[in-house]
């Protein structure tokens, strides 16, 4: 079984089209569980009317409070009952043969200890356009970091991993930060696990004006010790290309340098990084500067 997951912040004027999608699913052999952030708007009233529905799939509503993203899957692992992990977001909705394919290629790597899961395309809501080449993805077995850097597929995807590989793989939280890539633990899991990557649109996403991506840079201001942890550790990959770990090196900078509460202390700091301290700083004044304006 498939569990369809869903982490909900204030959604619930988009919601009802995720749950709409799962309905028209051509594969009932999943559950939906929604994990409520914290949410203060309609979402846990839609969410209960929506159980009382005779759905040809469970649906599982757990209210947590708001402690970003991250949080809500690690309670959302905790909570899952299929084997197979799915992320789909509230503002966001799948094709009617998602879950179909997804249970037809997730049995090819089900019993292999090499893999963590399956990854699919995500395509545009609007243009049901895909958000990267599907030829140049189609059929390799290769881990989420050589995608990115050996064969150079950037763009969202929709990842699919085994439920017990997430479960070793649990997101770190830090106290009053509310924001953590998801890259923090994906990345961690590529040093051990490889993925199977199909040339299917398994999911279809829309970016709304309040979304993270739209916030991505406030995001990482507001939490700095996850900033710290993600870019620390692009830098100090040294699988990754050299031009990626100098970006990283000046984000880092961007973000932590005037932060107290980034307990920068010189022993934690990637020596590497400091070259580009100059570039880190001058973009951190920018961001505070357009802040004032």
């Amino acid at each position: 079984m498939i569990t369809v997951f869903t982490p909900a912040y204030n959604r619930a004027s988009t919601l009802e089209r995720l749950y709409k999608s799962l309905k028209a699913q051509t594969c009932t052999d999943f559950e939906w569980l929604i994990v409520d952030d914290g949410s203060t708007d309609g979402t846990e009233p839609a969410a209960r009317k929506w159980q009382r529905e005779e759905n040809p799939f469970p649906l599982r509503y757990v209210k947590t409070a708001n402690g970003g993203k991250h949080r809500a899957i690690n309670a959302g692992v905790k909570e899952a009952r299929g084997e197979a992990f799915f992320i789909v977001d509230s503002d966001d909705c799948l094709p009617p043969r998602a879950v179909e394919r997804i249970v037809e290629v997730f049995a090819s790597v089900a019993e292999d200890v090499r893999f963590a899961g399956i990854c699919g395309l995500k395509a545009d809501i609007g243009t049901k356009k895909a958000l990267y080449n599907s030829a140049e993805a189609e059929g390799k077995d290769c881990s989420m970091l050589d995608i990115r850097y050996k064969y150079h597929i950037k763009g969202d995807m929709a990842e699919v991993f085994k439920t017990e590989v997430l479960k070793e793989y649990p997101f770190p939280c830090f106290e009053g930060e509310k924001f953590l890539n998801e890259a923090v633990v994906w990345n961690k899991i590529s040093e051990k696990y490889i993925m199977r990557y199909i040339g299917d649109v398994l999911y279809y996403c829309e970016y709304l004006p309040g979304g993270l991506t739209a916030s991505i840079r406030k995001q990482y201001r507001n939490s700095p010790q996850g900033a710290k942890l993600f870019y620390g550790g692009l830098i100090k990959d040294k699988k990754l290309p050299l031009k990626e770990r100098i970006k990283a090196s000046i984000l880092y900078w961007r973000y932590l340098c005037f932060n107290k509460q980034a307990k920068c202390r010189l022993a934690d700091v990637p020596p590497v990084s400091l070259l580009f301290i100059l570039p880190g700083i001058f973009l951190f004044m920018w961001d505070k500067f357009k802040e004032r304006i």
